[in-house]
């Protein structure tokens, strides 16, 4: 299907170039907030400049900068607002320091799963407001590729209440870090290159990173053998983000291509992201059958649920269009989620029943 669909947009791209203002050739550099090959994550910018070189018949041409390069995982953002960069990728939820309503267009603690977020991105309000918090840094944004529910994280040891929490010293970022740091949890931002041996050492009893398929080239589970299920993290969205000023400039059939073009490698990047942890949680559980996966404690779980309303809450008191964002995406959520469960939960539980599965 991929295949098809890649020749679609190629002969689509032949009828694009027909125009003369397309002649010339552009050349763009996008920084990344990971090394180049950690891939998915750096998948869909890599895929997007080779479909746009593909497309354009070599007139526009994408140069990749992973971190290795820039030096500066953090800095994408102001990168590309200054223009040193044309395009950037990397997670909204990082500039949550710059502005609070980024967080929502990467994902927020129990919140929408992919196919939810994706309809309130492209058929309920999310685009409009992601183009509304991102007016101000002069860059648009654009949906870049998502990992789908995020696993808890990998502990030292079993949590078996809110008091567990207590003192626990653990690597997890954005929201869910300011959740799990009102439970009393010293929570901790390490590079990831310093992950392994934190761990190792006990300098951290614990951390979050994505999932199987990309936790596996980390090699956490040889040394933290508790993997908790998610509930921070359903449907973290990457993000390109794109100069206003040097879109802008494009021609309007060169801007056409390069939004289409994002869309589908950040389609893309969910579905390899989903095929690499099916292969590896196979091979994790093979070779370390002493894996414990568990789910959080009801108690634990309402404990976070309950913190992160109260968060939520404060912020939304402190600005308006958080509040204005936060009730829209319940309200589009509270509607979603009871298809969600009519077609996929009640589908998944009735196969379960069927094929005696526990």
């Amino acid at each position: 299907m991929r295949k098809i669909f890649k020749s679609l947009m190629f002969i689509s791209a032949l009828a694009l170039l027909a125009s003369p203002a397309m002649a010339k050739k552009i050349r763009w550099r996008m920084a990344l907030s990971w090394p180049s090959n950690l891939t998915p994550l750096a998948s869909p910018p890599i895929k997007l400049a080779k479909l746009m070189k593909e497309m354009s018949d070599g007139k526009f041409i994408i140069k990749v900068e992973g971190a290795e390069k820039t030096k500066a995982a953090l800095g994408v953002l102001d990168m590309v607002k200054s223009g040193s960069y044309q395009m950037g990728h990397s997670g909204s939820y990082y500039w949550i320091g710059k502005d609070p309503n980024t967080v929502w267009f990467t994902t927020v603690p129990w919140g929408m799963t992919t196919a939810e977020q994706y309809a309130w991105f492209y058929y309920g309000n999310g685009m409009k407001y992601m183009k509304k918090v991102y007016d101000k840094f002069g860059v648009y944004s654009f949906p870049g590729g998502n990992t789908g529910v995020q696993m808890g994280g990998w502990f030292r040891k079993e949590i078996k209440s809110v008091d567990d929490l207590k003192g626990l010293k653990m690597r997890i970022p954005g929201f869910a870090g300011k959740v799990m740091a009102k439970l009393g949890v010293s929570v901790t931002n390490i590079p990831g290159g310093e992950l392994y041996t934190s761990l190792d050492r006990g300098t951290i009893d614990a951390l979050e990173w994505v999932g199987p398929g990309m936790d596996i080239k980390m090699g956490f589970y040889k040394v933290a053998p508790y993997y908790y299920t998610g509930w921070h993290e359903p449907a973290s969205e990457m993000q390109f983000l794109v100069n206003k000023k040097a879109f802008n400039k494009l021609p309007k059939k060169y801007q056409t291509m390069l939004t289409t073009a994002m869309k589908a490698v950040a389609a893309d990047m969910f579905i390899e992201n989903f095929a690499d942890s099916v292969t590896a949680w196979q091979k994790m559980k093979k070779e370390y059958p002493g894996i414990k996966v568990k789910t959080f404690p009801v108690p634990v779980l309402k404990a976070m649920k309950k913190a992160t309303d109260e968060i939520m809450d404060e912020y939304a008191s402190k600005n308006a269009l958080f509040k204005e964002i936060y009730n829209d995406y319940k309200a589009y959520q509270k509607k979603a989620r009871v298809w969600t469960m009519m077609s996929e939960y009640y589908y998944l539980k009735a196969s379960q029943e069927v094929e005696g599965v526990k």
